[in-house]
């Protein structure tokens, strides 16, 4: 079955000594935090550390390195407004290989200018992914370019597969992988690599929720792919042909993460390595919370993928952890609207030691009576559980509130 497959341990081999010293040989480290929260033991392979922040340099360097001097002098173009594109842009810009890169119209400035910035041509065209993967192929035929495909092409999943090499050198207790899914060429890779090394060695694939295409792939569910997901990253919604058929040989399962358990994973990244995770690259993480018991007892090897997420998203999703976990809490309070009603109410949380940060007050858009108002305070506290003793003690002196959930 092996020999049979379009990516071999042989080239996956050959890629890791061809990019060499060309990308970072990023450490897998042992985290004894995350192995006491999720009951598994737990290995981190830190990805995030590239030079662009993701794997991606590996496959696309590795396709560069393979072509010759004809097709490198005429330049290469892509498709993508995420890492492929920084990935391809940096290691053309390194070789001297002409780079254009063609992206949605609605790409964020920061990411055009982080492409740019390696020296890539940008073409901005149409409003969704699969148009401006059209407009990168024609392009391609028209200007005789070699169109690097970011996922379904063997020399990319190749040197995806090397991240599997260093981690099992690093850490050969490892007995499950858990890798994100998107197009499935780091999966592809690195599950032929591992396999190939560790026959009995499990590997586990997670997809976002919202974007379950090889899942469904796989498993013949028919689930929809669409949606708002912070796991960008791997929100394709078709597999490749070449990955898919990889994936369904040497992939033991494939788990799906929701976009509250992918969120919950980039906080606890954050807090416990204090290392920076994009959605997608803290996917296995959240696999392994929302499944306990799947990896209980079992020796976990983690992908951090990526560790580009705009700055804004990464402050959101961490004040949402924390009103999840109870140490933020928004309380609607209704009031008579007096002298001194205010103050009674800010004095109950100066004696339970929970912190205002924000008051909103409203007496006009309200459906309260005219003599009445409400307040949303915004607070934090040491956890839920202190949290918990606020609102006993104002319910008790008989104000009416409830909290402002989120989901």
């Amino acid at each position: 079955m092996a020999s049979a497959s379009p990516v071999t341990l042989v080239d996956i081999q050959a890629a890791a000594a061809r990019i060499e010293g060309a990308v970072v040989r990023t450490p897998t480290l042992h985290s004894r935090t995350l192995s006491a929260v999720t009951g598994a033991e737990v290995w981190v392979k830190f990805e995030n550390l590239q030079f662009t922040a993701a794997y991606k340099e590996r496959g696309a360097l590795n396709k560069l390195l393979l072509m010759d001097e004809a097709r490198r002098s005429r330049g290469v173009i892509a498709a993508s407004a995420g890492n492929h594109a920084q990935a391809v842009a940096y290691h053309g810009a390194r070789l001297g290989v002409p780079v254009t890169i063609v992206m949605p119209k609605g790409t964020p400035t920061i990411k055009v200018a982080q492409t740019e910035g390696h020296g890539a041509e940008i073409v901005l065209h149409g409003e969704m992914f699969d148009e401006a993967y059209q407009e990168a192929l024609r392009l391609a035929e028209e200007r005789q370019l070699t169109f690097v495909h970011p996922f379904d092409d063997a020399e990319i999943i190749a040197g995806q597969g090397t991240v599997a090499l260093e981690m099992l050198a690093d850490a050969p207790e490892i007995d499950t992988l858990v890798v994100p899914i998107g197009g499935g060429g780091l999966i592809s890779g690195v599950g032929t690599a591992a396999k190939a090394l560790r026959p009995d060695i499990a590997i586990v694939g997670v997809q976002a929720e919202l974007y379950p295409s090889t899942y469904c792939a796989v498993t013949g569910n028919d689930l929809p792919s669409s949606g708002d997901t912070i796991a960008e990253g791997i929100a394709v919604k078709k597999p490749g042909n070449l990955t898919a058929s990889i994936i369904r040989t040497l992939t033991d399962e494939i788990l799906l993460a929701s976009e509250r358990d992918i969120e919950a994973a980039v906080s606890l990244y954050l807090q416990i390595e204090k290392t920076v995770a994009e959605g997608a690259g803290a996917a296995g993480l959240a696999a392994l919370t929302a499944y306990p018991e799947r990896f209980r007892g079992k020796r976990v090897g983690l992908i951090l993928s990526g560790g580009n997420i705009d700055t804004h998203l990464l402050a959101t999703v961490l004040l949402r952890d924390l009103a999840r976990t109870g140490r933020m809490a928004r309380l609607r309070i209704l009031l008579q609207d007096r002298p001194g009603a205010l103050a009674s109410v800010i004095s109950e949380f100066d004696a339970a030691g929970v912190n205002i940060v924000e008051i909103y007050h409203q007496r006009i858009f309200t459906r309260v009576p005219a003599k009445d108002a409400f307040i949303d305070v915004e607070c934090e506290a040491r956890d839920a559980a202190h949290l918990a003793a606020l609102v006993a003690t104002l319910e008790a002196k008989g104000f009416a509130l409830h909290p402002v959930e989120i989901d």
